[in-house]
C-alpha cells in the first residue's frame, strides 16, 4: 500500500462549511495519474470526483468534469447538483418517500417534491468517507458505514468504492457493500461531463449512443410508470448515435416532465445479466474525445443538465449554462423498491452488493 502526498482541497476554510461537517479537517484531495498523461482527482468528501483530465485528438489536456476548486463550494452549493459524487443509499428517486420491505413500511425524506432523491438530506454525497488505500499510480479505495435507520433506511451497510485509473485511459469504478439487514441499495457515480471541457458551453452537439431498445417512461414527478417502452420512433431512440440536441426540443409529454432528457434506459445485456457490457458511447466532434461506458448494471440514467441555468460557476471561472453538462449514471431502475416488475435492488445479509462501471476515454 503506497500513500502519496495529499493536500487539503480548499484554500479557505469557512465557518459555514466546517460547522456542517464534524470531521471537516480530515477532508483531502487525492490524485490518480497514468502513463498516458490522464489524471483523475477525487476527495473523500462524498467520494466526489472533482476533475478528469484527458487529451483531445491533438494531445491537448483539458478537464472534462464539472465541479469546483474548493470543498466549501460542494458543501454550500445552492442547487446541490451532486457534481461528481457517489450517491446513495438509493441513487435516483423513490416514489412518495416510502417503500415496504418484509411487511414493514419505511418512510424516507421527501427531498424532491413528493419523492425521495439520491439518499435524502445526508446521503453518501454529503459525508466524509474513510480512505482505506491510496496509490497515486493506481487506485483510491474509500469506504463509508451507513448506520441502521440513517435517512430512514434499515440495516448497517458498509459501502466501498474503488477508483482505478488504468494506462489505457480507463477509469474503473468498483462498488461493494454488505449489510446486516435487508435493505434497498442503488449506488451510482454522478459526474457531469462536457467533452469539450468543463465550462465550454453546451453539450447539445455531443453525439450519444445508448445500447438500449427500451426506456422507463415516467410521470410528472419523474417516477417510472412501470412500463418498459420501446424507443423506436421516439426522441428516446439513441440506439444509433445522434446529437443530444437533435430531438430535445420535440414536444412530448415525457420530455416536458424532465425538462429534457432525464430518464432511465433499459440496457441490452445480450442475455448476460450482471456481466460487464457496453452501455453508452459519446463523441465530441471538435475535440475528437470519445467516452465509452461499460457496466454490470441493468440501466443507465441519461440527464442532460436541464436544471443548470448559469448560476453556478465552475473551476475555470465560467458559468455552467443550461445543458452545459450531461450525466450517464449506471444503475438499477428508479423506484425499484415499489416496482415488483423491475429487477430487485434489495441487498441481504450474506449476499453482498457488487457492481462495476468502466469509463474509457479515447480520441477519434
Amino acid at each position: 500500500m503506497k500513500y502519496a502526498l495529499v493536500t487539503m482541497m480548499t484554500l479557505l476554510i469557512t465557518s459555514s462549511a466546517s460547522a456542517q461537517i464534524e470531521d471537516f479537517d480530515s477532508i483531502k484531495l487525492y490524485t490518480l495519474k497514468n502513463k498516458s498523461g490522464m489524471t483523475v482527482k477525487a476527495t473523500n468528501y462524498g467520494a466526489i470526483i472533482t476533475s478528469i483530465v484527458v487529451p483531445d485528438r491533438n494531445g491537448q489536456l483539458i478537464d472534462i468534469a464539472l465541479g469546483y476548486n474548493r470543498v466549501e463550494d460542494y458543501i454550500n452549493a445552492v442547487d446541490k447538483p451532486y457534481f461528481g459524487a457517489i450517491v446513495g443509499r438509493y441513487g435516483n428517486r423513490i416514489a412518495n418517500g416510502q417503500f415496504t420491505l418484509n411487511g414493514e413500511t419505511y418512510s424516507l425524506l421527501k427531498n424532491n417534491g413528493e419523492n425521495h432523491l439520491h439518499g435524502g438530506a445526508i446521503g453518501f454525497d454529503k459525508v466524509v468517507w474513510t480512505v482505506e488505500a491510496y496509490d497515486e499510480a493506481k487506485s483510491l479505495r474509500l469506504s463509508y458505514l451507513a448506520k441502521d435507520g440513517e435517512e430512514g433506511y434499515p440495516g448497517n451497510v458498509k459501502v466501498t468504492v474503488t477508483y482505478t485509473l488504468q494506462d489505457d485511459n480507463s477509469l474503473v469504478v468498483d462498488y461493494f457493500a454488505t449489510t446486516d439487514k435487508a435493505t434497498p441499495l442503488n449506488v451510482t457515480q454522478h459526474t457531469y461531463f462536457n467533452l469539450k471541457g468543463e465550462g465550454e458551453g453546451t453539450i447539445l452537439d455531443h453525439e450519444l449512443m445508448l445500447n438500449a431498445q427500451k426506456f422507463t417512461p415516467v410521470d410528472e414527478g419523474l417516477i417510472p410508470t412501470g412500463e418498459l417502452r420501446d424507443v423506436t420512433g421516439t426522441p428516446f431512440d439513441f440506439s444509433m448515435a445522434k446529437t443530444i440536441g437533435r430531438d430535445i426540443a420535440k414536444e412530448t409529454q415525457q420530455l416536458t416532465f424532465g425538462g429534457g432528457f432525464d430518464h432511465n434506459w433499459v440496457l441490452d445485456k445480450g442475455g448476460k445479466p450482471g456481466a460487464l457490457t457496453l452501455a453508452a458511447r459519446v463523441y465530441e466532434p471538435t475535440s475528437g474525445r470519445v467516452m465509452e461506458i461499460h457496466t454490470t448494471e441493468h440501466g443507465i440514467q441519461f440527464y442532460c443538465g436541464n436544471f443548470l441555468d448559469g448560476r453556478l460557476t465552475g473551476k475555470s471561472g465560467q458559468p455552467y449554462v443550461h445543458r452545459g453538462g450531461f450525466c450517464l449514471e449506471t444503475q438499477h431502475f428508479p423506484d425499484s423498491p415499489n416496482q415488483p416488475n423491475f429487477p430487485s435492488t434489495i441487498v441481504k445479509p450474506g449476499k453482498p452488493y457488487s457492481s462495476q462501471t468502466v469509463f474509457k476515454f479515447s480520441v477519434k
